[in-house]
């Protein structure tokens, strides 16, 4: 018995069939974490949800900000979705498009397992919030969006303000909390998003940490498992594990193992990409680099 978290996919379908055989995943032993982002970008996002959808049963999801994109793209009308780009088209006009959306609608922002000592993010958790605060925030948002009322949640979620208080309430207390859980890497002391920094670490303004290096920062009794973050590559240091390692710009796709003692990282190779990737992928040119630290 294994259970595994798997980083960012963004449709990623062949390295995701690679790294399951690499972990010789058993779906009657074996379980998977998704940190989210399972689409875009990656050219097989359709298939890459087929897949996910198909081992739900062996498997938690939390959703990342190009999930929760789809969700909102999905309500909107079709002329509107032939707008976007032809990765979320083809899960958007696919036959079995209103089971895979129904589908990801269901799950979380945050998955907590006390027994196994972990829990996982897509991007991170603001300074102050606690295990316990994370989870009541994180059901604030849920209980919305598996509700009657999600429509209206997904319009409102976009915008980058305001920064997370717990002063906040209506839409703009719920935008807070989806950015903080979906869009986090760096922030102020305080609790404010830098949502234009994301580059590695050493790159950001002055005044700015990492989201889990925030001086004064709220003890968590638990392991943390995220993504999100390419640049920052392999990344374990503070009680944090983040696992996206830009398999959708040419870099790996990672697979760690959470119920073992000993550090177990399982790596294949990301997406086939031009070696001249176009230059609207700016800050996401390289592979990342991979770092551990203390």
């Amino acid at each position: 018995m294994a259970v595994w978290a798997i980083g960012d996919l963004q449709g990623c379908y062949d390295p995701l069939q690679r790294l399951l055989e690499r972990i010789r995943f058993d779906p009657a032993v074996d379980r998977l974490w998704f940190c989210g982002d399972l689409v875009n970008r990656g050219g097989q996002s359709l298939e890459t949800m087929r897949l996910v959808h198909s081992l739900r049963a062996y498997s938690v999801v939390v959703l990342g900000n190009h999930d929760l994109s789809l969700l909102a793209i999905a309500e909107r009308r079709p002329d509107e979705q032939r707008k976007v780009n032809p990765d979320l088209q083809s899960v958007l006009f696919a036959e079995d498009h209103q089971v895979l959306i129904d589908w990801l609608r269901t799950q979380n922002l945050l998955h907590i397992d006390r027994a196994l000592g972990w829990m996982m993010v897509h991007a991170g958790l603001a300074p102050k919030w606690t295990v316990g605060l994370a989870e009541k925030h994180a059901r604030e948002v849920e209980l919305k969006l598996h509700g009657d009322n999600y429509r209206k949640l997904l319009k409102n979620m976009y915008g980058d303000r305001p920064a997370w208080s717990p002063k906040l309430n209506g839409p703009d207390r719920d935008r807070a909390i989806i950015n903080v859980f979906t869009r986090l890497r760096y922030c102020t002391p305080r609790g404010r998003i830098a949502f234009e920094e994301k580059g590695g670490p050493g790159t950001q303004q002055a005044g700015l940490y990492p989201w889990y290096e925030v001086p004064g920062r709220a003890e968590r009794d638990l392991k943390i498992v995220c993504g999100h973050w390419s640049t920052l590559g392999l990344f374990i240091g503070h009680g944090v594990h983040a696992i996206d390692t830009g398999a959708v710009w040419g870099g790996k796709l990672t697979a760690l193992q959470l119920d073992t003692d000993e550090l177990r990282v399982v790596q294949v190779a990301g997406r086939d990409v031009p070696a001249n990737p176009p230059r609207s992928h700016h800050h996401h040119d390289r592979t990342p680099r991979e770092r551990t630290t203390g």
